[in-house]
This record gives structure tokens, C-alpha cells and sequence, in this order.
């Protein structure tokens, strides 16, 4: 499902104003939409020119500016390099690579957290925390553990087999 657009106008002053909040932003409140998933697009107030790159990209290097974790210096100067258009495009095709790869190593780790944790909470550990250790004073080893967990399961399965009697056996039971 796609966001809803948001449309910036930027000014000869260099304000930008969101159209959809009826206010005026700076390049932290759009970075914030940004990150928030929203669709951002900036246009020139007056001549309608589309600059959405041109502020995302000044986003990107305002946040640098704070931090030395911006892009490496040698990419930095590849990309100044790059004026080339077929060069240009490959770097561009390069980096979105990279970023792609680096959105589907972070699923796939989200992917397996949730696994791991399904697994920690899976039905047989629900069991073993409900029931116990059968000696919890003195230390058992995993065999152990597992065969009086085994014994376990297979009685209650036995009493799930059992047909249940009523609970008003106590007035059945006083006739006699």
C-alpha cells in the first residue's frame, strides 16, 4: 500500500511549506516523514520545478554534517568523479543495488528474530515452564530433562484420551 503523497513548496527564501499540514517545515521535519514511510515531494513554488532530490540529497549531507558516519570518502569523491553519464548511471544502479541487498539482509535477520523467538515460546516450552523441573534443587542433565519431559507428555496425552466424567459425579455417586 502506498503513502499518501506529501507536497512541499520551497520559496525563494528557502522555506518549505507543507502543503497537506498547512505549515511550514524545516529539513528535520521532512527528514522525519521521510523516515516515517510518508511519500515526500518538493517542487519550486514558483516555477513548479521538481527538487525532491535536490533536498533529500541536502538532507542526507545536513545529517553528515553531525555525525562521521556519512558515506565514505572515496564514494564521496567517485561520485564527484562520475560526470560521466554512463559512469553516473552505473554508480547510481550500484548504490541502489547495495542499499536493496542491504533492505533484504535486514528482513531476513527480522525474519529469523522472529522464528527464534516463535521457537522460545513454541507450545513444548509453554509446557515446560507450566509444569517445571521435577527436581528443581538439584541439577539434571539435558537427557534427563528431555526423557521425564517425554513421560510427561505421554501422560497427559493419556488423560486427554480418557473420556471425562461429569462434574455432578458427587449426586451420581450419593444414590448409590
Amino acid at each position: 500500500m502506498k503513502s499518501e503523497l506529501i507536497l512541499i513548496k520551497k520559496y525563494g527564501n528557502r522555506r518549505l511549506y507543507d502543503t497537506a499540514g498547512s505549515r511550514y517545515v524545516n529539513l528535520d521535519d521532512l527528514a522525519a516523514l521521510v523516515r516515517a514511510g510518508k511519500e515526500v515531494r518538493v517542487v519550486d513554488a514558483k516555477s513548479g520545478r521538481d527538487l525532491t532530490r535536490v533536498i533529500l540529497t541536502q538532507i542526507i549531507t545536513e545529517d553528515a554534517k553531525d555525525k562521521p558516519t556519512g558515506l565514505p570518502l572515496e564514494l564521496l569523491r567517485q561520485l564527484i568523479m562520475a560526470s560521466d553519464e554512463v559512469r553516473q548511471e552505473f554508480l547510481m544502479w550500484y548504490l541502489k543495488s547495495a542499499f536493496d541487498t542491504y533492505q533484504k539482509l535486514q528482513d531476513t535477520v527480522q525474519n529469523r528474530l522472529s522464528e527464534v523467538q516463535s521457537a522460545i515460546l513454541s507450545p513444548v516450552e509453554m509446557m515446560k515452564r507450566f509444569l517445571g523441573s521435577s527436581a528443581q534443587g538439584s541439577p539434571i542433565s539435558a537427557d534427563s530433562e528431555v526423557d521425564a519431559l517425554r513421560k510427561r507428555i505421554v501422560e497427559l496425552e493419556a488423560q486427554l484420551k480418557k473420556p471425562s466424567r461429569p462434574k455432578h459425579s458427587k449426586a451420581k455417586t450419593s444414590r448409590r
